[in-house]
Order: C-alpha cells, then structure tokens, then sequence
C-alpha cells in the first residue's frame, strides 16, 4: 500500500504540490492523473526519496523509502525508461541493480524472459528504441519482486502488442495482490488498465474514486432510442418530463435508465430498433473535473488561423 499525507513540495516560490493527501491500495491498479505540470511525476518522486518533501509524509506499506533495508524487494519503480548507461549491455545493467540490493543472479534472466528482452540481453541499452527501453525499466522495477510498483507513463514507446501486453500484465500483477500505481497521459488506455483513479491538478487532489464512479460523477449517461415510430414515442417521453434531444432517426434520452424507456415503448406499443446506454468516457469527465487545473488552454482556430494559448483563469 502506498499512502501519502499531507505532500507539499515547494521549489522556490513555486508551490508543485499543495497538502496532497490519498492512498492507493493493493489488488488493484490506480491510475494517476493530472493536467501537465499537475504535480504527478513530483509526488512519484517523493513517495520513491529522490525529492524530499517540504511538508507531509509518503509512506510505501508503512515504512518511508529511505527506511526500507533493501527497498528493490519492497518497492519497483519505472520513471524514466532512459536512466540506464548507453554502454552497459540490458542483462549488465540489471545484474548491478540485482547486486545492490542483494538478489541472486538467476532473477536477472527471470526478469528478462518475463518483459520479451532474453533475445538481446547482450546488447547495449544505449541502442534500445524507446519501447525495449521501457521493458528493460519494467524488467528493472520487477527485479526484488515486489508488492508495490509505481509505472510513470509506462506505454510511451510501445506498439499495440507492447501496449495490451502492459495492459495485461499490470491486471496480473494487482490480481496477485500488488499495489500498482501507474501514471498516463493516454486516458483511453487507462480506461481500459486502471480499476481506481487518483486525480490531481495544480498540486492538489481533485478526485479518489473507483474509475467507473468517477465518469459517473463528472458526465452525463443518456440512452440512445432508434424506432419507427419516433413520434408516439416522444410525445409519451415527453409527458414525463425528461430531458430529450433529436437526432434524426434516433432520440438520446437523459433522466430514464433501458429498462423504463423499453417497458414505457411496450406500453405504448412502439417498436424499438435499438435502446443502448450511452456512458461517459474518461476523456470527457477528466477534461470536465480538471478544466479549471489546466495552466495553458489551446483555443480552437478557424481553419488557416493559428490557435491560440490562453493561461487559465486570465
């Protein structure tokens, strides 16, 4: 388990992040999530002792990072894919790693065959693309086998195959009862990873929740109503007072679940071609709940007018 309290950390007069307080849990995969400049990779840092905090306290099960006797058996962690030597080959990068900490020899071949990078072990890390750079960090962090691992945008560089095979692998790992806390700007593929959220903007918390509650909460569910028989149905919808608005062939309806919408068009003898909730998604309830924590907004131009940048606020 991971539990901040209180984080503050200050840069000079700049406040990065602002009394953050949250906890993530074992057994499932967070995401972490923020507007550029939200305080993200800072807060990792601190939970991990490379940055110290100005106030608060970051807690990995319990015990700060600087505390842990040997940390890689308690806590893995991949922040920059790139912090390796260019010249040391990926099995001599993870066998000084493996040597710091105490763990035997053989883990170092274990990890490589787990993320795909046995064929090129020998190579040096300085040639890797981003993606092989990013496995040879995610070999890194699982090398103690740990019960905590923290991902800052983990995907970046990988293909589709690389991507789902993430995907997967993190469910694998928060269903053997890890804590997974993973950060991404790529929020279609957190909706998809991530059963819970932490959300931050301007250093501060804006949202702890399970990812489905919070789409629920920052976005408006609607059912979608095709029939031919559009006319009788509207008026009967509109006799109740919801909210409708016309597509065309279809009605989008708010306020009534499938369920109240099907048995009011069999009430009224009204055949249906389709009736199928319409959900948020993650995109829209993040750019809804963290719009106001956005430092620059890019304003949307004419075509052959620039776009502009506006600060927020201002």
């Amino acid at each position: 388990m991971i539990e901040a309290v209180g984080l503050t950390k200050r840069y000079g007069k700049t406040l990065a992040v602002d009394n953050l307080s949250f906890s993530v849990p074992s057994g499932r995969v967070t995401g972490f999530l923020g507007p550029n400049g939200a305080g993200k990779s800072t807060t990792m840092r601190m939970i991990l002792g490379l940055d110290t905090p100005t106030g608060g306290t970051a807690l990995i099960d319990g015990k700060r990072y600087r505390d842990l006797q040997q940390p890689l058996r308690t806590v893995g962690a991949l922040l920059d894919a790139k912090w390796v030597h260019p010249n040391r080959s990926a099995r001599a990068h993870l066998q000084w790693l493996a040597r710091s900490n105490r763990l035997p020899a053989k883990r170092v071949d274990e990890v490589l065959e787990i993320v795909g990078l046995t064929s090129v072990a020998g190579k040096r890390a300085g040639g890797f693309s981003l993606g092989m750079s990013q496995r040879l960090g995610i070999a890194a962090a699982l090398l103690g086998d740990p019960q905590v691992l923290l991902f800052d945008e983990p995907v970046n560089g990988l293909d589709p195959e690389g991507i789902l095979w993430i995907r997967k692998f993190m469910h694998r790992l928060a269903e053997e009862g890890r804590t997974v806390f993973v950060s991404s700007h790529l929020l279609s593929e957190m909706a998809l990873t991530a059963q819970e959220l932490v959300v931050i903007g301007r250093g501060k918390l804006i949202s702890q929740s399970s990812t489905e509650d919070f789409v629920t909460q920052a976005t408006e569910n609607t059912v979608r109503v095709r029939s031919p028989q559009l006319a009788p149905l509207r008026s009967a919808l509109g006799k109740l007072g919801v909210s409708i608005r016309d597509e065309g062939e279809a009605l989008v309806v708010s306020g009534m679940d499938c369920a109240d919408i099907g048995e009011l068009a069999a009430r009224e003898g009204v055949v249906l071609h389709e009736l199928s909730p319409q959900r948020g998604s993650l995109e829209e309830a993040f750019m809804q709940l963290t719009g106001d924590s956005v430092e620059y907004h890019t304003e949307i131009a004419e075509p052959g007018v620039p776009a502009t940048l506006t600060t927020a606020g201002k």
